[in-house]
């Protein structure tokens, strides 16, 4: 328990906690040596247990301290004092990003465009340095009143995402800002923190997150499935030529993405100009979801008209050697034209293969299908492709590629595809991995029914949350699209999100009230402070544990209108000072 007044490694005198998360808690400390405030993060105990975590923080956030830049929190220090590790920086006073939003909701254009502007141009920077992000999201990122922005967390973003430990408030608060990529399980990349920064460009413009769901996972699918919702839509006034750069930093696909965060920082700076805010949608060269085909760029062919040459019969005279040199001139185009002609259009007649139908090979079997296919004189791949199909019996041939019916060149070499049966997955061990990645993946990839259940733990072993412990199919098991798997979830004493700072709607506290057998409370406060139904403070603290049956008050916002009945006074003392000022106000009359 860190208090005030204590002193992290003799040096950094701590004055008070500012802030709270899933991975640390700040705290305002005064500098005794430099004689300055700075902002000391403290790692929380579960991770600060986990010395692999450890190493690598302590790497990452000494890489991300050479890192210099007006839009980026300077390091100045990381350590260990008796067990407690942590990291010393730039202190900055301000709000976090999320801390405005909620205060005014959606920002004004030329606010939004002057803080993307800014995250950009820092992310430029980090990305030069080989330093990715991971985790863009308004909490990491703080704003002066002079309005200067400062990104932080780059080495707890950094270091938690290669050790894959999650924590149930961090995944939600992430979730609403995660690539696709990241959300089916493969690695990042600079064009992940450019499609993080698109969606927090989408909130600055709008006022809340494009996706929403009861859980991280259903937050995941749409981050991989659903298309960006439209923010000319909600405000017309937003010129085309923005939202193509939200749309383009939000691509599924990382090719139809900015390739670097320089490149949406020089979009961003002419945005607004006359000859763009009217330009074309932005639309995708490649394909975005499975079974799109790619949008091939049209190209015109320039054709070069030639000039008629005219003559002048004046210049036209009888002279025999004129004449002669016209006809060898003629002769020799004619016969570099003939010598073209059989170059390119008959030669290529004459040596051409012929095309030939990839005939039906569909239900064969592999060696009667290669046979087929080599009488007509096509080449077979060495490799055979497997494939689950639910009409085709194993063993037999489902489809080639290139596919059964087209015409390709003698000689073209046919891959063929053997059929499963209804098989479609090989059932690996996933204890110790994160639920969420594996459910995201078994059910988008594989089509797979998944179910959580949380179970008692029969060891002393540490469990994070998110981590399987078991599971109810065997590994090595082959399963077909729609069979059932259930992971288990270790079973751990659950606490309070925190409903304020995650955004929560009254919608969603109810079922997680409802789920967790707590009695909750809606108190409405009329206030113009809040955009309507925002959480402003809860009863019970992020954090502390949940007991069945508490109870739970939230206090949310409404639209203030005054009451005239307010006003009136029954109290006698009042009244004689109205009638006096009455009175007061005749006599000037």
């Amino acid at each position: 328990m860190i208090t005030k007044g204590q002193k992290i490694n003799d040096r950094y005198e701590i004055i008070r906690s500012i802030g709270e998360g899933g991975m640390a808690n700040v705290y305002l400390a005064r500098d005794i040596i430099l004689d300055r405030n700075v902002a000391i993060k403290i790692l929380r105990g579960d991770l600060a247990g986990d010395e692999k975590f450890v190493r690598r923080f302590q790497r990452e956030a000494l890489s991300a301290s050479s890192l210099s830049h007006p839009n980026i929190v300077e390091m100045y220090d990381v350590g260990e004092d008796a067990g407690t590790y942590y990291i010393v920086m730039e202190y900055v006073e301000g709000m976090t990003l999320k801390q405005l939003l909620k205060k005014k909701g959606a920002l004004s254009l030329s606010e939004a465009i002057d803080i993307m502007l800014q995250i950009t141009d820092g992310i430029k920077e980090a990305h030069d340095s080989y330093i990715i992000h991971r985790d863009l999201k308004p909490q990491n990122i703080l704003i002066q009143e002079n309005g200067e922005i400062k990104i932080t967390d780059f080495g707890i973003a950094m270091a938690l995402n290669s050790t894959q430990l999650t924590q149930t408030n961090s995944v939600m608060g992430s979730v609403h800002y995660l690539p696709p990529e990241q959300a089916s399980g493969k690695g990042a990349t600079i064009k992940s923190d450019i499609y993080s920064m698109g969606i927090l460009f989408y909130e600055l413009l709008t006022g809340h997150i494009p996706f929403k769901g009861d859980n991280a996972v259903e937050i995941a699918l749409k981050h991989m499935k659903s298309d960006i919702p439209s923010v000319r839509e909600e405000n017309e006034s937003i010129p085309q030529s923005v939202e193509n750069i939200i749309l383009k930093a939000t691509a599924k696909n990382p090719k139809n993405r900015y390739e670097t965060a320089h490149d949406m920082h020089e979009d961003l700076l002419t945005c607004l100009n006359e000859d763009r805010l009217n330009e074309k949608k932005y639309v995708f060269p490649y394909p975005e979801h499975d079974g799109e085909e790619p949008k091939a760029p049209v190209i015109k062919e320039e054709v070069k008209e030639e000039k008629p040459i005219s003559e002048d019969d004046s210049l036209i005279d009888d002279d025999e050697t004129k004449n002669r040199w016209i006809w060898i001139l003629a002769s020799i185009f004619i016969f570099i034209v003939l010598i073209l002609v059989a170059i390119f259009i008959i030669y290529p007649k004459v040596t051409e293969v012929p095309d030939i139908v990839i005939p039906n090979v569909a239900g064969m079997t592999v060696q009667k299908a290669e046979e087929t296919l080599r009488n007509k004189g096509f080449e077979v791949a060495v490799k055979v492709e497997q494939v689950s199909d639910e009409k085709i019996a194993e063993g037999l041939i489902v489809k080639t590629s290139p596919a059964i019916g087209l015409k390709r060149k003698k000689g073209t070499e046919i891959t063929l595809y053997e059929s499963m049966g209804d098989t479609v997955y090989t059932i690996e061990d996933y204890t110790g991995r994160n639920y969420i990645e594996v459910k995201t993946i078994l059910t988008t990839q594989y089509g797979l029914n998944v179910t959580i259940e949380k179970k008692d733990i029969d060891d002393d072993k540490e469990y994070s949350e998110e981590e399987i412990i078991g599971q109810d199919v065997k590994v090595g098991t082959r399963v077909a699209k729609g069979s059932k798997i259930t992971l288990y979830i270790p079973k751990i004493v659950d606490e309070y999100p925190n409903f304020v700072e995650e955004e929560w709607t009254l919608e969603e506290i109810q079922n997680f009230c409802d789920e967790y057998g707590v009695v909750v409370t809606f108190v409405p406060k009329q206030t113009n402070e809040y955009p309507e139904n925002t959480i402003i403070s809860q009863s019970r603290a992020a954090k502390t544990t949940i007991v069945k049956g508490a109870t739970l008050k939230i206090v949310y916002a409404v639209k203030y209108e005054e009451n005239p009945d307010t006003n009136q006074d029954t109290n006698t003392n009042d009244n004689s000072n109205n009638n006096s000022s009455n009175n007061n106000n005749n006599s000037n009359n």
